[in-house]
């Protein structure tokens, strides 16, 4: 089976630890700064790798030290780089990730050249030669050309629309899709007469997986939190990599809630856990 391509945002990330999200006319106390890689589609590919599963991305940094870095990680990473486009025209996005004591988040961001690649720019081959297909938030027509793309070529086709869903139309990727992430929140804005199975991530309680023939959902796993910040792209991860071996519904219920709890408990976007990890606080606690 060739890599799982993960298309969309690479980003660099500022982490800012706060003891509490800022309110109109109120006053936040910086605790601590520290610089890491994000954006969901990295996110995904380098929690896959983790996991032992080939990965691939599809997406755009600039031409400047931030990415660089970002490059940089997703090779150590083992993630292939053929994909990523260096664009001259502009900086790589940097997200601003305000981190509470409780672990909650809140994020200011520059799109920068994160949704560089168009249409044109898709390579067919590639991603018709690959495993999978995961997308995350990106320009819509982009999106809809690789789903539209793997979707003839009877190539999965998974996508995680992101906060901005409600924003933004994605008509043309919900036609081609297989599996669709979605916070509680998130899914309010999804088509209601998508033909797809449906994953709804609920924090701490856990996910729930909705199909034509009914719902199971998994309550998740209680840790420590310390930042939630990337935790839904490790559940996407944990998810597919247990489907792409054949799991059941409720083992890939299971990886995708393990992987999400165990990436809050450390700081930054890219704390998924490799799969030695993941087995073992999963035998832990069954």
């Amino acid at each position: 089976m060739g890599p799982v391509l993960a298309a969309g945002h690479v980003n660099c990330d500022v982490i800012v630890r706060v003891d509490r999200l800022p309110e109109p006319d109120a006053e936040s106390a910086i605790r601590s700064f520290d610089r890491s890689c994000g954006g969901s589609a990295a996110n995904v590919a380098v929690s896959l790798s983790r996991l032992s599963v080939p990965a691939g991305i599809v997406g755009s940094v600039g031409t400047d030290e931030a990415g660089t870095r970002a490059a940089a990680t997703l090779e150590r990473e083992g993630v292939s780089t053929a994909g990523l486009r260096e664009a001259p025209e502009g900086p790589t996005a940097v997200k601003h990730v305000l981190v509470d004591d409780r672990g909650e988040v809140a994020l200011l961001g520059t799109d920068g050249v994160n949704e560089a690649i168009e249409p044109g720019d898709v390579d067919p081959e590639r991603v018709r030669r690959a495993g999978h297909v995961h997308l995350t938030s990106q320009r819509p027509a982009t999106a809809a050309r690789i789903a539209r793309v793997a979707s003839e070529a009877g190539v999965g086709v998974s996508f995680d629309p992101g906060r901005r869903v409600g924003e933004r139309t994605y008509d043309g990727v919900f036609a081609h899709v297989d599996t669709v992430f979605a916070t509680a929140r998130e899914a309010e804005s999804l088509p209601e007469d998508g033909d797809y199975a449906l994953v709804v991530t609920d924090g701490a309680d856990g996910a729930e997986l909705r199909t034509a023939e009914g719902r199971r959902h998994h309550p998740g796993f209680a840790v420590d939190t310390v930042d939630t910040t990337g935790a839904g792209d490790a559940f996407a991860a944990g998810f597919l990599a247990a489907t792409l071996e054949g799991a059941c519904e409720k083992r890939a219920l299971a990886y995708g809630n393990a992987c999400g709890a165990m990436a809050t408990t450390s700081e930054g976007a890219q704390t998924g856990p490799d799969r030695a990890r993941l087995e073992r606080f999963l035998d832990a606690r069954n």
